[in-house]
């Protein structure tokens, strides 16, 4: 059987008013997704969620809210598989060092990890590395 893929790239100014566009699309293309078995309105919400959280963070926290920069979206698609990525221009920061249980205090994820909170509970897998010009958010949902 032939491995399907589908693979999105958007790149939208550094700009929260994209949030929704960005959203729609992602919605969409989860409607679309003939190997996933389960729930297709649930997962294109999710995904709608991951992908906001993850542009905001973006936005205002790796690209310090600076009209003059970018961010890119990759949306890929195999049979297997959905990932999503979200590269930025920023410094960077350590993903473990933010709270991944329900169970860490309430204030810490007032002050800040709430959206990889989110992000962790949605997707099967979070990872956040460099990579040429800045770095990459990477979230992944396997079709199971």
């Amino acid at each position: 059987m032939k491995n399907t893929q589908i693979e999105l790239q958007i790149k939208v100014p550094n700009q929260t008013r994209y949030l929704s566009l960005i959203g729609r699309i992602s919605e969409e293309l989860a409607k679309q997704l003939q190997n996933y078995t389960g729930d297709r309105e649930a997962l294109a919400n999710h995904i709608n969620v991951v992908l906001t959280e993850a542009l905001v963070n973006a936005i205002r926290h790796a690209n310090a809210n600076d009209p003059d920069e970018e961010v890119e979206i990759r949306i890929t698609v195999t049979d297997e598989e959905l990932l999503l990525q979200v590269f930025d221009h920023g410094r960077g920061f350590n993903l473990e060092s933010i709270s991944a249980t329900a169970e860490d205090s309430q204030h810490e994820l007032e002050d800040h990890g709430r959206g990889l909170y989110i992000m962790r509970s949605l997707m099967d897998s979070v990872e956040y590395y460099p990579v040429e010009g800045g770095n990459v958010l990477e979230m992944r949902k396997q079709f199971r």
